[in-house]
């Protein structure tokens, strides 16, 4: 059943903007759900919705989690989402339409004052970053061309990477890829480019994605085949990485998988959070998305830095993602906690170090999104519910990366 379009969601948000465009007539949704650590970072979607207020409860929702991930990434930036509201069943717009429609989504950034910064995400590009950066300044992700970092994916495949390798050593003993199952679930950007390098360290894939156009890719690849994605998320295999949609573990798999590990780029991809405790029970090794995927937020978020961006530097901070896990999978057991509590435990506490008012809820009701169709990015529209966490004051530590922001 979906939610009623009168309850968006119960907010603890500091912002929450809805503006009609002036040229496009196209609503523009953005959520800043915190700026306690610095301006709120976070994508551009452009998705189609069955109303405003479906777009609006999607910036929320993926606004908190944005703050989960900058906090325990130990970026000085808070959680946002900005959402461009295409009408159901919409083409993305394209040509002079879809300029304007960018450049109505860039006054809306504007009307925060600085307090959001907007990147790529579903549905956009580095080129659409391009035409926004037109009317407003707080933009990152611009192609290299023009003095930005261009795509983050290579650095969330990194990222990873580097997770898939830590969650090994911990469940197998050993880092290596080398004739480790993984399955690919979502081919898209980041999926594409995780596999190659999957398979450069000799792991037998199977590849799955909507989109039977990237077939050619496990023909490509040594070691791979391509299966049809449910095949691939119930397959016996030693790690799951999905890619493209969230919600790929729920209620009614969650008892049938067979991977050891479930470790992928696509955000929110449980249903509900509270299925970390019955994945651990099953012995399953859940690694918590918003720290695997860090890598393209670490990355854009060097270009705020007072020394902007430096290829080299920003390989260097994300590849320190798979310490991060090993970290966090040591408290998990020293704590008896999921994995994913002790995660969200470490961005609680920076949060809370800070000084300011504690801005993860940790009592957000279910709610429901229809499922939509695989992207080639790491987000789909999907419902998070991030659980209450309990422990000592000392944890893993953060990221050690160098401060972006303001904060």
């Amino acid at each position: 059943m979906r939610t009623q379009p009168a309850a968006l969601l119960a907010i603890d948000h500091e912002e929450l903007v809805i503006r009609r465009g002036r040229r496009s007539g196209v609503y523009s949704a953005i959520a800043v759900h915190s700026t306690t650590l610095g301006p709120a970072l976070g994508g551009c979607r452009m998705w189609s919705y069955a109303d405003s207020m479906e777009g609006a409860r999607d910036a929320l929702r993926l606004s908190r989690a944005m703050t989960l991930k900058a906090a325990a990434a130990g970026l000085d930036l808070g959680g946002g989402k900005g959402v461009i509201v295409l009408p159901a069943g919409a083409a993305p717009p394209q040509g002079a339409a879809r300029r304007d429609v960018l450049l109505d989504f860039a006054d809306a950034v504007n009307a925060l004052d600085g307090s959001y910064v907007t990147a790529e995400d579903v549905g956009t590009s580095a080129r659409d970053m391009v035409t926004i950066a037109e009317v407003t300044r707080s933009v990152t992700g611009l192609p290299v061309v023009h003095g930005g970092s261009g795509d983050p994916s290579p650095f969330t495949a990194l990222g990873v990477e580097a997770a898939i390798r830590a969650c090994l050593r911990e469940r197998f003993g050993s880092p290596e890829l080398s004739g480790r199952r993984i399955a690919v679930v979502g081919c898209g950007r980041v999926g594409e480019r995780l596999a190659r390098r999957l398979a450069a360290g000799g792991a037998q894939l199977l590849l799955a994605d909507v989109d039977a156009g990237k077939r050619g890719l496990a023909a490509e690849l040594p070691g791979a085949r391509w299966v049809p994605s449910e095949e691939a998320v119930l397959a016996d295999v030693d790690v799951l990485a999905p890619c493209a949609l969230g919600g790929v573990v729920h209620d009614g798999n969650v008892s049938r998988l067979r991977a050891a590990i479930v470790c992928g780029s696509a955000n929110n991809q449980l249903a509900d959070d509270r299925l970390a405790e019955r994945l651990a029970a099953r012995g399953v090794l859940y690694a918590p998305d918003f720290i695997v995927n860090a890598g393209g937020l670490i990355n854009v978020s060097a270009e705020l830095t007072s020394g902007g961006w430096d290829e080299a530097t920003a390989h260097e901070r994300v590849a320190r993602i798979g310490p991060v896990i090993d970290a966090i999978l040591h408290e998990a057991r020293r704590r008896d906690v999921t994995p994913l509590a002790a995660a969200i435990e470490v961005a609680r506490r920076r949060l809370e170090a800070s000084g300011a008012a504690l801005k993860i809820s940790p009592t957000a009701p279910r709610t429901e999104t229809p499922p939509r169709p695989e992207s080639d990015r790491t987000e789909i529209p999907q419902p998070v519910r991030r659980g209450d966490t309990h422990g000592d004051p000392g944890g893993p530590p953060a990221l050690p990366v160098t401060g972006a922001g303001s904060g």
